[in-house]
C-alpha cells in the first residue's frame, strides 16, 4: 500500500482535528508521568506487562472490527515475534527499568532520541542519506544526550577545563591501573544506578523496532503487528515479574490503578490507533515532527504533577537534544526550504522514518 503525504492544512481543519492530531504525543508524555507515579507502590516489570497486554488486545479487537485480521503466513509470524521481543518486551522492559531512577521528563528525552539511532542504522542498512543536516543533528544529539546523563558537575569541569586536571590528580589517569578501573566502575555504577543508560538501552530497541518495520509491513498488516507484538511482548514482562519480584499489586491504590488505566488505555491502546489513523492516511515522517513534542509534555506535567525540576545544565541539554531531534526527523524538509531559496545547496537527503514514541 502506497501512502500519500499527509496534508494537515488540509485534512484537518478544524482545531479539533489539530488536537486528535497531537493527541499521541500528548498520550505519551504523560503517560511517563502516570508511570513513574505508580513505580513507588508496584514493580517495573509488572507495570511494563500491565501496559502492554491489554492494550494489544484492545487493538486486535479494533483490528478485528475493522476487517484487518488477516491470516500471517510463517515468515509473517516470525518477524512478529521478533518484533515482540525488541520493541515490546526489551523496550517496554528497559523502559520500565529506568524510569525507576530517573524522572518522567528527561526519561522522554532520552527515550525520544530514537531517531537519531534510527537514521544512523538505516544509513548502515538502506544507504539513506542523512546529509549535512542530519549530522549536525546527530552531533547535537549526542551532546545533548550526554548533557542529560552525565552529573552537572562534570559537564561544568569539562567547560572550565578543570576535569583533566582532577582526573590526574585522583590517579584515574596515569599508570595506575588500579586506579583507572576503580574510576570506569565507579562512573559505570552511577550511570546505571541513575536510569540513563536503561533509557537509552531502551531508545535502542524502540529504534532497531523502527527499522523493523519496512521489511515486516511486507507480511503483516502494521496495526495488526502492533497488537500482536504487544500481546507477546508483555508475556515474558510477566514472566520475568513472577519470578523476581513480589508485592507487584498489593500496595496499589485506587489513584494507581487509574494510573495503569491511563497508561494502557490511553498511552498505548489509543494513541497507537491514533497514530496508525493518521499514518495510513500518510507516512510516518509526516507526523514524525510531532515527536519532539513528546517529551515536552513530559517535562512540563513531571514537574506540575511530581515536582520534578531541572537544572540549568539539564535543561539547556534537554533544548539540545530537542533540536537535534528535529533537525534528524524534518532535515529533508529543511533542505527543500533552503533549496527553494538557493538552488545550490546540497542535494535532499532521504527522509527516515521514526517510529512511535513511547
Amino acid at each position: 500500500m502506497t501512502a500519500q503525504p499527509v496534508n494537515p492544512q488540509s485534512s484537518l481543519q478544524s482545531w479539533w482535528g489539530w488536537l486528535l492530531l497531537i493527541s499521541p504525543f500528548f498520550f505519551w508524555g504523560t503517560a511517563m508521568v502516570a508511570m513513574k507515579g505508580t513505580l513507588d507502590h508496584t514493580t517495573p516489570f509488572f507495570l511494563a506487562g500491565l501496559r502492554l497486554v491489554p492494550a494489544g488486545l484492545l487493538i486486535l479487537g479494533v483490528a478485528a472490527l475493522t476487517d484487518r485480521l488477516k491470516p500471517i503466513s510463517w515468515v509473517g509470524w516470525a518477524w512478529v515475534a521478533a518484533f515482540a521481543l525488541v520493541d515490546g518486551a526489551l523496550f517496554q522492559g528497559f523502559l520500565a527499568q529506568g524510569l525507576a531512577r530517573t524522572g518522567a521528563g528527561l526519561g522522554s528525552v532520552t527515550i525520544d532520541s530514537q531517531p537519531l539511532a534510527v537514521a544512523l542504522m538505516a544509513r548502515w542498512l538502506y544507504r539513506e542519506q542523512i546529509g549535512p543536516l542530519g549530522w549536525l543533528g546527530l552531533l547535537l544529539g549526542v551532546v545533548g544526550i550526554a548533557g542529560v546523563g552525565l552529573p552537572d558537575e562534570w559537564i561544568l569541569q569539562l567547560l572550565n577545563g578543570t576535569a583533566w586536571q582532577a582526573l590526574w590528580q585522583n590517579g584515574a589517569i596515569g599508570w595506575d591501573s588500579g586506579a583507572i578501573g576503580q574510576g570506569l566502575a565507579a562512573l559505570l555504577n552511577n550511570l546505571w544506578g541513575s536510569g540513563f543508560w536503561w533509557m537509552l538501552l531502551a531508545a535502542l530497541s524502540m529504534a532497531i523496532g523502527t527499522v523493523m518495520v519496512r521489511p515486516m509491513s511486507q507480511y503483516v498488516d502494521p496495526v495488526v503487528a502492533t497488537g500482536w507484538h504487544m500481546v507477546f511482548g508483555g508475556m515474558p514482562l510477566f514472566g520475568l515479574s513472577a519470578a523476581f519480584e513480589v508485592n507487584q499489586w498489593q500496595g496499589l491504590t485506587l489513584a494507581d490503578w487509574g494510573s495503569i488505566g491511563y497508561s494502557t488505555l490511553f498511552g498505548s491502546a489509543v494513541s497507537y490507533g491514533v497514530f496508525f489513523f493518521f499514518a495510513s492516511k500518510g507516512n510516518l515522517t509526516s507526523l514524525s515532527a510531532l515527536t519532539f513534542l513528546t517529551p515536552v509534555f513530559a517535562l512540563l506535567f513531571g514537574n506540575w504533577f511530581l515536582g520534578e525540576v531541572l537544572s540549568t545544565v539539564q535543561t539547556a541539554s534537554v533544548l539540545l537534544t530537542l533540536v537535534s531531534i528535529y533537525l534528524v526527523n524534518q532535515r529533508a524538509v529543511i533542505t527543500q526550504k533552503l533549496r527553494s531559496i538557493h538552488p545550490k545547496l546540497a542535494p535532499i537527503p532521504i527522509e527516515v522514518s521514526s517510529k512511535e514514541s513511547p
